[in-house]
C-alpha cells in the first residue's frame, strides 16, 4: 500500500506492506483522512512518532472478526488499550499508560490506504452523513468531551480561546447548552465563518476588556500562550478546560491560578456516538470548516496548506 510516513525529520510517501489485522481487529480500507494540529506538532517533534501519522479518518471495512462490519463505513477511536491494567479495569482506557494511539504513540495511521484498528474501536457511520462530514467524527467527539467535564448551564458565560477547527466544533457544541459563547482569536476571516454559526467573535486585542469575565473558558489556541489568556478571562472560582497539545514549554507563574481559585480541567478524545448523533442531526455545522481535500499525489501540498493561516481543516483522499 501507499502512505504517508514520519522519519523523524520529514514526511515522505512510501510503499508499505498492507497491514495484517489482529484477531480482534478489522483492516478498514481509508476514504478520506484529516490533518489535525496534533500531527502538525508531531512533525515538531512531539510523541517521538516514527510511522504513519494520521487519526482523523473514515473508511470501509474489508475484513473483521465480525462479518456484520464487513462493507461498513467506519469512524474510528484512537485509543487502543491494553485492557489489564488497574486503569483500564477502573474504565480508563484511553488514559492506560501503556496504550497506543492511532498515528500518534505505537500504531500506523490514517494516511495510508489502509489501516487496523480493534473492533471495539470503530462506530458505524450513518448513510446520511457523507464522508466529508465524518472525518471530522474524532475532532468533534474531542469537542464533546468538554460538556462531558464540565456541566454548562443555560446562560453561562462561556469563551472559547482560539479561532481553529477544534475552537469551530468546541463553540458549536457549547451554543447547544448556553446563549453566550464568546470566541477569541487571531484571524478575522475565520472568526467571520465561526460567527456565522451564530456564537460572538472577538479579536484578541479585546482580551483585555474582558477580564474575569467568564464562567468558562475553553483553551484551544494550540499554543503556551493560551493558557495565561484563559486566566485573564476567567471570573474567580470559574473553570479553566485545556485543550491544547504542543510540543514545546509552558513558562508562566500560575499564582493568579491559586489566588483566584480557578478549576482546571483537562480534556482529551470524547464521545464518538454523540458527535455521530449530531452529525446525523445535522446540528454541528462542518461544510465551511472543509477548506479543501486533496488527492493523494498532492499530500506534500495538503500538508503545506495545512500550515498556511487561514486554513481549518485540510483533508487527504486516499481511495
Amino acid at each position: 500500500m501507499h502512505a504517508i510516513y514520519f522519519n523523524g525529520e520529514k514526511l515522505l510517501k512510501k510503499t508499505m506492506p498492507k497491514p495484517r489485522r489482529g484477531r480482534l481487529e478489522a483492516l478498514v480500507r481509508v476514504h478520506l483522512a484529516g490533518i489535525c494540529a496534533t500531527d502538525l506538532e508531531i512533525l515538531e517533534g512531539y510523541m517521538g512518532l516514527r510511522g504513519v501519522p494520521g487519526h482523523e479518518f473514515v473508511g470501509t471495512v474489508e475484513s473483521a472478526p465480525r462479518r456484520e462490519l464487513i462493507g461498513k463505513r467506519v469512524v474510528g477511536e484512537i485509543n487502543i488499550p491494553c485492557g489489564k491494567c488497574s486503569i483500564c479495569r477502573r474504565g480508563l482506557g484511553k488514559h492506560c499508560p501503556t496504550r497506543s494511539v492511532l498515528g500518534i504513540q505505537g500504531k500506523n495511521g490514517a494516511f495510508a490506504e489502509y489501516l487496523t484498528l480493534p473492533v471495539k474501536n470503530l462506530h458505524t457511520v450513518p448513510a446520511g452523513i457523507p464522508d466529508e462530514a465524518a472525518v471530522f467524527t474524532e475532532l468533534l467527539a474531542a469537542a464533546c468531551e468538554v460538556p462531558a467535564r464540565v456541566t454548562i448551564h443555560r446562560g453561562q458565560k462561556v469563551a472559547v480561546l482560539g479561532d481553529g477547527r477544534l475552537a469551530a466544533m468546541v463553540a458549536q457544541v457549547l451554543a447547544l447548552r448556553t446563549d453566550h459563547v464568546n470566541v477569541f482569536g487571531t484571524d478575522k476571516q475565520k472568526l467571520a465563518l465561526i460567527g456565522k454559526t451564530g456564537v460572538s467573535t472577538h479579536g484578541a486585542g479585546q482580551l483585555h476588556a474582558y477580564r474575569r469575565s467568564f464562567d468558562t473558558v475553553v483553551e484551544c489556541t494550540g499554543s503556551p500562550e493560551g493558557l495565561p489568556a484563559a486566566a485573564d478571562l476567567v471570573r474567580p472560582q470559574g473553570t479553566i478546560v485545556l485543550k491544547s497539545t504542543y510540543h514545546g514549554a509552558l513558562q508562566w507563574n500560575p499564582s493568579p491560578l491559586v489566588v483566584d481559585e480557578i478549576t482546571i480541567v483537562g480534556s482529551r478524545c470524547g464521545p464518538f456516538d454523540t458527535a455521530l448523533r449530531l452529525l446525523a442531526l445535522e446540528e454541528i455545522v462542518t461544510r465551511p470548516f472543509l477548506t479543501a481535500v486533496y488527492p493523494f499525489v498532492e499530500w506534500r501540498r495538503a500538508f503545506e496548506h495545512a500550515r498556511e493561516p487561514g486554513s481549518f481543516k485540510i483533508a487527504v483522499r486516499l481511495d
